[in-house]
């Protein structure tokens, strides 16, 4: 049985493969909490390394759970128009 990767590990898995600057939902609780509607929020960064049980953003500040995310345009189609 295939286990596919996901949330903080598949982040900590990139980053062991040599990806830099992975765009992520971060959280010092859980990949859950990192996830949740981020309306009024910026709980998202750049993160560029994994070390001592945190990653590390290009701020430089820690966070203890780093989910990899996509952004992308919203086109037309998508909207209510």
């Amino acid at each position: 049985m295939y286990n596919e990767l996901k949330g903080s590990d598949l982040t900590r898995a990139m980053l062991a493969r040599g990806d830099k600057d992975i765009w992520c939902a971060v959280c010092d609780e859980n990949d859950e909490q990192a996830m949740m509607d981020h309306y009024g929020n910026d709980f998202t960064a750049y993160i560029i390394s994994y070390s001592d049980g945190y990653f590390y953003c290009s701020a430089g500040m820690p966070w203890r759970f780093a989910v990899p995310i996509k952004i992308c345009a919203v086109m037309q189609y998508e909207t209510a128009m």
